[in-house]
């Protein structure tokens, strides 16, 4: 299944960073690109193929360990992924034996450290929270959105469209999150957050990611919705995020990068 011979075998390596799961392909010693739309969604159908939220096919890139290229499991690209980042990260310092490692991503470069006791942290950079970067249809305010519910918007690389809601595991999150995926709102469809502000400052976050479905996980989410629960003040610059396959510690910095930690 390469670009020259698609009977060829393709080396896959298979990760998950709190139950959100990838695919990863070594292309840095290709000679072309091994990825078409079809191509992902085939490896991406869990039953036929190998199944995963995302993709992630590794680059040679000259001011990098690697640049990345994230695709969905329909065949769609995706900008970022927290989560495979780390995954990538562990793999690339596990390669040379150095305590970090940079990707190069549609984000620019993102910096990875070993954490220690198996995590790794990563700084995803800076959010966007204008209308026209996230991108939104038309202009309002991003902080609470005019739709019902009155989510926030954020990109952290990709759309997020983040719910505050009383109760996360109550809501419906199959019904609705195809709805906001593909709200006219949003020209590129959406990521969706289901987030619960918990008595002792955590949040319970629930996430129906674009083009993949309900998720585990989704390290890009958890940084939109740290950063939108700042924005409102429901949340310190720190705070733990727990989703349904582990907790993501995030930091949100004041030079306005965003640090994202996790297994």
């Amino acid at each position: 299944m390469n670009a020259s011979d698609p009977n060829a075998a393709l080396p896959f390596v298979k990760m998950h960073g709190a139950g959100n799961d990838f695919v990863i392909i070594d292309a840095r010693r290709m000679a072309g690109d091994p990825m078409t739309p079809r191509r992902a969604r085939a490896i991406g159908d869990r039953r036929r193929g190998i199944g995963f939220d995302q993709l992630a096919v590794m680059f040679e890139d000259e001011a990098a360990d690697a640049r990345i290229v994230f695709w969905n499991a329909d065949g769609s690209t995706a900008g970022a992924c927290g989560n495979a980042s780390r995954c990538l990260a562990r793999l690339l310092m596990e390669e040379s034996g150095a305590g970090g490692a940079t990707l190069r991503t549609e984000r620019g470069l993102l910096p990875c450290r070993d954490a220690g006791d198996g995590l790794i942290e990563v700084n995803m950079g800076s959010p966007k929270l204008g209308w026209r970067d996230i991108p939104l249809a038309r202009e309002m305010e991003t902080a609470t959105l005019d739709l019902p519910g009155g989510p926030g918007a954020v990109s952290m690389g990709n759309p997020h469209c983040v719910f505050f809601v009383d109760d996360a595991e109550a809501i419906d999150l199959a019904g609705l999150g195809p709805q906001v995926e593909h709200h006219a709102l949003f020209p590129q469809r959406t990521n969706v957050e289901m987030a619960e502000v918990r008595a002792d400052g955590s949040i319970r976050l629930r996430v129906w990611e674009r083009g993949a479905g309900i998720t585990m996980a989704c390290g890009s989410g958890a940084c939109a919705t740290a950063v939108a629960a700042i924005r409102r003040g429901l949340s310190d610059r720190r705070v733990d995020i727990e989703l349904d396959g582990g907790v993501l510690k995030l930091e949100w910095l004041e030079n306005g990068n965003v640090l994202m930690t996790g297994p």
